[in-house]
């Protein structure tokens, strides 16, 4: 179905400048003439603005009978803290096949806080950038606004029942109406349902079931719901609730995670439809009740009003690329604590619109044992989906890393081993990169890797690693160059997906099956990892007793772990094994459907650095154009522009002057290039 007349073409110039200055060089096209290059007509989307649309589900319906478009997954080696390009490298596939990307919704947290924004980077973005960083259509306001609805209903619950008889708990639950007559609200009935209580008429309840249905019991201290907020807010991380005088000493501690870490932004994430979702938020356990059975959203009487505040955050949003290709955004789960990829529902209205031929590409967070495991075992198992195609981002400076480089900062300049030839290093870190390709391989999928190149690196290396993949089975490597070329710098990769998917001859498989009990299922995991056994806290055993019990122990695991290892030790690169993984604690996300065991400390609500990113962000007041100034280096502020390694950097000091510096990556040194004046940000 979709079309290439919406491709521009860009013309990148040798230093690439920065991310927010190549977006604003742009002029995006309205989203109407990408929605119609993808043949869908006004009735078939929402205009958020003139860059942006909400696609409605009822796309679905009307192409069911729409034959779908290869599959295609990208995941990275274990990456350094600097990232890889997994995004660009998303983004850039999709720029030279017939292809929609789905990405997720940035976080307000990274882009305030240290990372900054999420939308690509060099020639290969999202635009608008700003839109794509900030509020977007509002889908993580409405998680934030649905979240904190549940946790206010828990704790009110908890106040109402210990002031309160059961008669009169009951007589305010089913008030009587003017003509005296009590009813059940249509969500009291899934309650009574889960109790076994047949009666549809209040009066007909007996005491013990008046009771059993009306006090939910809820021992304060198994709760594990939390308010959230789009915010790094380290101070909120624990807080003591309930100290107001009319709260009578109802006081408990709990915490704020950010609005990505709630349950309900990964029940986005997983559904597949309106009524999925309704059931699915209905479902998420909030915690105990003093006799240790799971209370739900459902039995607060909530579900309902959850599923209208993410009525409208279901559908996914339009947007476009750089050379105006289409770009579904939706959903942006954490990818330790859940699963960490794009909504199912994107996923399956792009593969409708590319049609027999085209491609989705998707990415999924973090390495392959994080994002592409949980890709393929929980994602796809909820979506019946099945890719053709794995692709694996890698680079030189990851596998130095991994072969004993020394350690890599972020925002310390990289060591001379990074920017110099070592080809022994680059083949003593492939260890990583073959064992992220066997592991994908046992999918039944065919794997690609993507080796995004940097100017210090040279052609022995970029031969060393494109011998080891093809010797650990990849299917083809190729050399991208699309952060500073655009299309043109991904033609090879995009060659080798579509070949890759066009040559695939073996069945999808999973890692493990759901009858299996939860310890085997994160055995059989671990074993992925490399490690030799498991090593259950107290804790754990107690939680896997626990939900097993309640009948949880048929859900799929998502593990909570380091991004930077193999294993549970971030220090650990390469491919370690042999070590005993240590699980602290297993916890529910039953409504989103799985379960997930913590490895390690994992954080749920980041922190601001001492100079976070919105010192570089304002407004022209003028023109309304938002404004992205500087990043710091070396306890200066710098304006940052990266182009294969070679840094361009630009200093703003008190008298509104500019210094222009080239920061050579070889000597370590600034070469500075004079002073000006500058009257508007660049």
């Amino acid at each position: 179905m979709g079309s290439s007349k919406t491709v521009r073409k860009l013309s990148p110039v040798t230093q690439v400048p920065a991310d927010i200055d190549i977006a604003n060089s742009v002029e995006p096209l309205h989203i109407s003439e990408i929605a119609s290059d993808l043949n869908l007509t006004p009735n078939h989307y929402d205009l958020y603005g003139k860059y942006k649309a909400k696609v409605l589900l009822s796309v679905l319906d009307e192409f069911k009978e729409a034959q779908g478009g290869y599959y295609v997954v990208v995941g990275g080696i274990t990456p350094t803290p600097l990232g890889e390009g997994k995004s660009t490298t998303t983004l850039m596939s999709c720029m030279f096949l017939q292809v929609v990307t789905c990405l997720r919704q940035p976080s307000q947290g990274p882009t305030f806080g240290i990372k900054g924004g999420a939308a690509g980077g060099g020639y290969s973005q999202v635009i608008p950038m700003d839109e794509f960083n900030l509020h977007l259509t509002g889908d993580i306001h409405a998680i934030t606004a649905a979240n904190n609805l549940l946790a206010a209903a828990v704790d009110t619950r908890i106040f109402h029942e210990a002031s309160q008889s059961d008669k009169a708990l009951f007589n305010r639950l089913c008030p009587p109406n003017k003509e005296g007559k009590r009813s059940f609200s249509n969500i009291m009935f899934r309650r009574l349902k889960k109790l076994g209580i047949d009666e549809t008429n209040p009066d007909d309840l007996t005491l013990e079931e008046i009771k059993r249905f009306s006090r939910l019991d809820i021992d304060p201290s198994s709760i594990t719901w939390r308010r959230v907020m789009d915010v790094n807010d380290r101070f909120l991380r624990k807080i003591t609730i309930g100290q107001g005088p009319e709260e009578k000493g109802m006081v408990r501690e709990t915490g704020f995670d950010i609005s990505v870490a709630s349950e309900i932004m990964a029940v986005l994430a997983l559904t597949t439809s309106l009524e999925d979702m309704r059931e699915r938020l209905g479902k998420m356990v909030i915690g105990n009740s003093k006799a240790n059975e799971p209370i739900t959203a459902d039995d607060l009487g909530v579900g309902g009003a959850l599923t209208v505040l993410m009525k409208d955050a279901i559908n996914p949003t339009l947007m476009q690329t750089l050379e105006g290709t289409p770009v579904l955004v939706h959903a942006g789960p954490f990818a330790n604590i859940a699963h960490g990829n794009s909504s199912i529902v994107a996923d399956k209205i792009a593969l409708k619109l590319v049609g027999p031929g085209g491609f989705v590409v998707t990415e999924a967070g973090f390495g392959s044992d994080i994002g592409t495991e949980k890709f393929m075992n929980i994602k796809c198992r909820y979506s019946g989906l099945t890719p053709q195609c794995a692709v694996i981002v890698a680079t030189v400076r990851a596998l130095k890393m991994h072969g004993g480089g020394p350690e890599v900062v972020a925002g310390r300049p990289l060591d001379r081993a990074y920017i110099t030839e070592n080809v022994g290093l680059v083949e003593a870190g492939c260890v990583n990169l073959a064992r992220h390709i066997s592991n994908t391989k046992a999918y039944g999928v065919n794997v690609v890797v993507a080796i995004n190149m940097f100017a210090t690196d040279t052609e022995a290396e970029l031969n060393a690693v494109k011998k080891a993949a093809l010797d650990a089975g990849a299917f083809d490597a190729v050399i991208c160059t699309h952060h500073a070329h655009g299309g043109k710098g991904a033609v090879d990769l995009g060659v080798a997906v579509q070949k890759a998917c066009e040559s695939v001859n073996q069945p999808f498989k999973f890692l493990y099956p759901l009858e299996i009990s939860i310890k085997k299922k994160i055995e059989e995991i671990a074993r992925s990892y490399g490690a030799a056994g498991v090593e259950y806290s107290g804790q754990a055993e107690k939680q896997i007793e626990m939900y097993s019990r309640q009948g949880f122990s048929n859900l799929p695991i998502c593990m909570a772990k380091t991004q930077y290892s193999f294993s549970h030790n971030a220090a650990a690169k390469g491919a370690p094994s042999g070590f005993i993984l240590p699980i602290r604690d297993v916890r529910a996300s039953v409504g989103a459907g799985f379960i997930y065991p913590l490895v390690g400390t994992m954080s749920t609500m980041p922190g601001l650095p001492t100079r976070p990113c919105f010192y570089d962000i304002d407004l022209d007041t003028k023109t309304g154009r938002v404004l992205v100034y500087w990043v710091i280096f070396d306890r200066k502020y710098w304006h940052r522009s990266v182009f294969d390694g070679t840094e361009r950097y630009v200093r703003f000091d008190r008298y509104r002057r500019i210094r222009y510096s080239i920061y050579n990556t070889v000597t370590g040194d600034f070469r500075e290039a004079g002073w000006d004046w500058i009257n508007e940000p660049l």
